[in-house]
């Protein structure tokens, strides 16, 4: 009864160790867990962005290209640029 006891003992105490240990790597999976979600969400949000300028950059090519093929519009060169500027109280 004795030997029956010890191996008992033994086996509810490698029980407990394996219980600790799981504890505690089920604590680091979800630590790291919480860290690849924020990775995550940083990387939606960047992805996003990259998605505006995207839009944003080829929206400006497709016009220019659309007035360059359709209307024959070309680029002035520099000293036939002329900037007015707006007087204040001037009327719309």
């Amino acid at each position: 009864m004795n030997k029956g006891l010890m191996f008992l003992v033994m086996l509810v105490m490698l029980t407990a160790m394996a219980v600790v240990m799981l504890r505690h790597q089920s604590r680091l999976l979800f630590v790291e867990y919480q860290s690849l979600q924020t990775e995550r969400d940083s990387l939606n949000i960047e992805w996003d962005k990259l998605l505006l300028e995207e839009g944003t950059w080829s929206e400006h090519r497709r016009v220019e290209a659309l007035a360059r093929d359709r209307l024959h519009m070309a680029t002035p060169v520099a000293y036939r640029v002329v900037i007015v500027n707006k007087q204040r109280g001037a009327a719309p």
